[in-house]
């Protein structure tokens, strides 16, 4: 079995600076780690790997820097390594994200099962994953909370609905996107690290592309622009009142309905 796993370097702080022109965030010198999401897919991955054998390689998209979250995939396990990266990808929102990825992947080659993290945290959007299985023309699971085999060319996994929990399965090639504490993500290993700390990550630009018009992808392939960005307040003024459970209660609604959040 063929596994690949998509992971993204992200700031490792909120103290991030952004662009005032494209309203983008500035990665390049950025304090910048592993998302925290792929560390749950990646050992989803390492886990099916080690179980039923095969190979388990990641992909990523981001600027040089973002080879250092590849070489601790491999210090954790990982087969294989791929970066894309070009300027033109650059201020992409989830459509030419999804795209690009989608595209490297095609270059990168033929996998039974892609695993992404839930969502990303600086992003929030959960919707990368299944637009990559969309641009790929695969099925996708999201909010997969456990992975019980696999067997006959499918992978069977419990989805957490809203309300409920679905057991599906599903066929070979697909995408998962699964959700946080599915496993205890490992340490990376201090040997495999020394050990690969010389491999080849494979690296792909526009021009490696079997589509190679510049407006697919970055800020040109974006449909959606950011208008602004800007930390969130802080109010730190605050009241008590005290009174009987009534009285209190009679407050409450009087300061809600004073401030119109009801009517």
């Amino acid at each position: 079995m063929d596994i690949l796993v998509c992971i993204k370097q992200v700031p490792g702080s909120n103290k991030v600076e952004v662009d005032p022109v494209t309203g983008v965030l500035k990665r390049n010198g950025a304090d910048a780690k592993m998302n925290p999401y792929d560390l749950f897919a990646l050992e989803t991955g390492l886990r099916l790997k080690e179980q039923y054998g095969g190979s388990l390689s990641v992909l990523t998209m981001g600027p040089p820097p973002a080879k250092s979250i590849i070489y601790e995939a491999f210090a954790m396990g990982a087969d294989k390594g791929c970066l894309i990266t070009d300027r033109k990808f650059g201020g992409a929102d989830v459509l030419a994200t999804s795209y690009t990825l989608s595209q490297g992947i095609k270059r990168f080659g033929k996998f039974d099962l892609i695993i992404c993290g839930l969502q990303t945290t600086d992003g929030d959007t959960a919707q990368v994953g299944p637009e990559v299985s969309e641009q790929l023309g695969i099925p996708c699971v999201c909010n997969v909370k456990a992975v019980k085999g696999v067997e006959e060319g499918a992978v069977l996994v419990d989805m957490e609905m809203s309300e409920d929990v679905e057991s599906l399965k599903v066929a070979f090639p697909c995408l998962l996107t699964v959700q946080k504490d599915i496993y205890e993500p490992r340490l990376p290993s201090y040997k495999k690290g020394k050990e690969t700390a010389n491999r080849e990550i494979v690296t792909y630009t526009l021009n490696d592309m079997e589509d190679k018009d510049e407006h697919h992808y970055g800020l040109n392939g974006s449909p959606t622009q950011v208008q602004r960005i800007f930390p969130p307040e802080i109010h730190k003024a605050r009241e008590t009142w005290e009174g009987t459970g009534e009285e209190l209660a009679r407050k409450i609604y009087q300061h809600l309905k004073s401030h119109k959040y009801i009517a």
